[in-house]
C-alpha cells in the first residue's frame, strides 16, 4: 500500500498541474482577445489558401507571384464584402424600429387564439414574456458585431501574406533545424492535410449553403437576402444550432414583410437546404472521422464564446476540430480524440 501512494500522488499532481496550466492559458487568451481573434482568422484563411498556392507553385509559378495573386483576390473580396455588409447593416439598423413594431403587432394578433385555447393572456403579459421584437434587436446587435469584425480584414490579409510567405520556407527551415526533420515533416504534413481537408470542405459547403439561402429568399422577395445568406454561411460552421440561429431573424422578417404563409416557405427552404448540405453532401465528402459529438459542440460554443465573444462562437467548432485532429496524431492522446468524436 505504501508503494502505491507516491504513484497516485504523482498522477493526481500531474492532472492538477495540467488543469492549472489550462486555466492560465484560457485566461491569457481572454485578455489577448483583440489580438488572438484576427490571428486565428488569418491562420484559417492561410490554410484554405494553401491548396491553390501549392497548385500554382507546382505549375512553375514563382512563389512570390502566386502569393501576390492570392492576396489580390483576397483584398478584392474583402473590399467588396466590407462595402456590402456595411451598407446592408446600416440600412437594416435604420429599419429595425419599424420591424420591431410590426412584429409586436403580429404577436398581439395571437391573443384571440390564446383565449380560445383557454389561456387568457393580456397584451402586456404577452409582450413581456414573448416579444419577437427583442429577437430582431439581438439580430441587429449581432450584425453590428459582424461589421466590427470585418473592419479587421485588412490586418488579417496582411497576416495571411506573411503566413503564406513563411509556409513556402518552412520545409527548408525544418530540414536545417531538426535532426530528424523527415519524420517531423511527415507528422506535420499529415496534420495539415487533415485540417486543410476539414476547413476547405466546410468552407465550400458553407458558401454553397449561403448561396442557396440567398437565392431562395430573393425568389420569395425577402429584404436583405444576400445578408441573410452571408449569416447562414457563417452559422453553418456551427453544427446543429447554427442553422437555427441563422434562420430565426430571416423568418421573423418574412412574417413582418410577407405574412405567415411566405414565412412558412422561408422556414421550409432553410430546412431543405440544411438537410441537403448537413446530412447528405457534407458527410459524404467529409468522412466519418471528421465529426464532433453534440455535447462537445455545445460545450465548445460555451467556452470559445466566453473567451472571444460572437467571433469565438464562429471559431469554436473549427478550433475544437483542429484540437481533435492534433490529439489523433499522438497514440497517448488518441483516446481523447475518440471521446470528442461523434
Amino acid at each position: 500500500m505504501s508503494e502505491s501512494n507516491p504513484v497516485s500522488f504523482s498522477t493526481g499532481f500531474k492532472w492538477l498541474l495540467g488543469l492549472a496550466s489550462l486555466v492560465v492559458i484560457l485566461g491569457a487568451l481572454k485578455i489577448a482577445e483583440a489580438v488572438v481573434v484576427p490571428m486565428l482568422l488569418a491562420v484559417f484563411i492561410a490554410i484554405i489558401c494553401a491548396p491553390p498556392l501549392a497548385w500554382m507553385t507546382s505549375h512553375r509559378v514563382p512563389p512570390w507571384l502566386a502569393i501576390m495573386l492570392l492576396v489580390f483576390v483576397l483584398m478584392i473580396f474583402s473590399w467588396v464584402l466590407v462595402l456590402f455588409v456595411g451598407s446592408a447593416i446600416d440600412t437594416f439598423t435604420l429599419r429595425l424600429p419599424t420591424y420591431q413594431a410590426r412584429l409586436q403587432d403580429e404577436a398581439v394578433k395571437l391573443l384571440p387564439y390564446l383565449e380560445r385555447l383557454g389561456l387568457p393572456v393580456t397584451r402586456e403579459q404577452l409582450l413581456n414574456h414573448f416579444n419577437p421584437g427583442s429577437v430582431m434587436r439581438l439580430a441587429g446587435n449581432a450584425l453590428t458585431n459582424l461589421g466590427g469584425l470585418l473592419t479587421d480584414l485588412m490586418l488579417i490579409v496582411f497576416v495571411v501574406i506573411f503566413l503564406l510567405l513563411e509556409a513556402t520556407l518552412l520545409g527548408d527551415k525544418l530540414h536545417k533545424a531538426l535532426p530528424n526533420a523527415e519524420h517531423s515533416l511527415n507528422q506535420a504534413g499529415d496534420f495539415v492535410r487533415k485540417v486543410n481537408k476539414y476547413l476547405v470542405i466546410k468552407t465550400t459547403v458553407s458558401l454553397a449553403t449561403g448561396c442557396l439561402i440567398t437565392l431562395w429568399l430573393w425568389i420569395l422577395g425577402v429584404d436583405f437576402a444576400p445578408l441573410w445568406g452571408l449569416v447562414a454561411a457563417l452559422m453553418n460552421f456551427i453544427p446543429n444550432v447554427g442553422s437555427i440561429i441563422a434562420a430565426v431573424p430571416a423568418i421573423l422578417l418574412s412574417v413582418v414583410q410577407l405574412g405567415l404563409g411566405d414565412a412558412a416557405l422561408v422556414a421550409a427552404g432553410y430546412i431543405a437546404v440544411n438537410v441537403l448540405m448537413g446530412n447528405v453532401l457534407e458527410p459524404r465528402y467529409m468522412g466519418s472521422g471528421l465529426g464532433l459529438s453534440p455535447l462537445v459542440v455545445f460545450l465548445s460554443l460555451m467556452v470559445w464564446g466566453w473567451l472571444f465573444g460572437p467571433a469565438g462562437m464562429f471559431l469554436s467548432i473549427p478550433l475544437t476540430m483542429i484540437a481533435k485532429i492534433a490529439l489523433e496524431q499522438n497514440p497517448s492522446t488518441r483516446w481523447v480524440a475518440i471521446m470528442l468524436g461523434n
